[in-house]
């Protein structure tokens, strides 16, 4: 069966930058199945960043899984539901099943390689994962467009890495990936990486490709 995307219209105020592990807590009170499940991915939501690490919901915000499409069931019971994010309270819409399109660019707003922190090596290493899911594009990590943090942190030291780093809260641990793009994508490699993803912690929204907007 096809994977696809299904998304749920979302209302309420704001949510918390680093939102994947509260998002799959919520998710999973009402959806046990998804707790440990890494063949589901959960798609950071998308919103407008207003500082402080908080992002504003926009008409364009959805809690969006990937997943196989004969689990589409599974997921349906959050329709309707209240999600609590650490206090940040949701409510969840009526669903619409997106079959996905391939893109010659692809991003992931957060890609995690358990062992790799620093630029060169972690693009070494997604490489490596690319190359042995017999995929012919070329990552690279995408750079800040200002000293500022978009999640609103404030600016850092001079030597801080030109490239977006971003940190994935999981209780006490923080874990540490950068934000990645693969270019030159045909469409079949591209779907494949759509399906597949990168690194690990789908479930939280990491390695989990959209198409780049532009």
């Amino acid at each position: 069966m096809p994977i696809v995307d299904v998304a749920f219209r979302l209302t309420g105020d704001s949510v918390p930058a680093d939102h994947g592990y509260a998002l799959l807590a919520a998710v999973a009170r009402i959806v046990p199945a998804v707790h440990g499940d890494d063949a589901i991915g959960i798609h950071p939501i998308i919103g407008r960043h207003i500082g402080n690490r908080t992002l504003a919901l926009t008409e364009r915000s959805r809690l969006v899984f990937r997943l196989d499409s004969d689990r589409i069931a599974e997921i349906l019971p959050v329709a309707g539901k209240q999600l609590d994010l650490d206090g940040y309270l949701l409510r969840v819409g009526v669903p619409e099943t997106r079959a996905l399109r391939p893109a010659a660019r692809l991003r992931s707003r957060l890609v995690t390689i358990k062992g790799f922190l620093e630029p060169e090596p972690f693009l070494e290493a997604v490489g490596r994962q690319l190359s042995d899911l017999g995929i012919q594009g070329i990552p690279g990590l995408l750079k800040r467009r200002a000293d500022t943090s978009l999640e609103g942190r404030s600016a850092a030291a001079p030597n801080r890495s030109p490239f977006i780093r971003r940190t994935l809260r999981i209780r006490d641990k923080e874990i540490v990936g950068y934000a990645i793009e693969v270019i030159g994508l045909d469409a079949a490699d591209s779907i494949t990486l759509q399906e597949r993803g990168l690194g690990g912690r789908r479930r939280f929204g990491c390695g989990v490709f959209v198409p780049a907007r532009t």
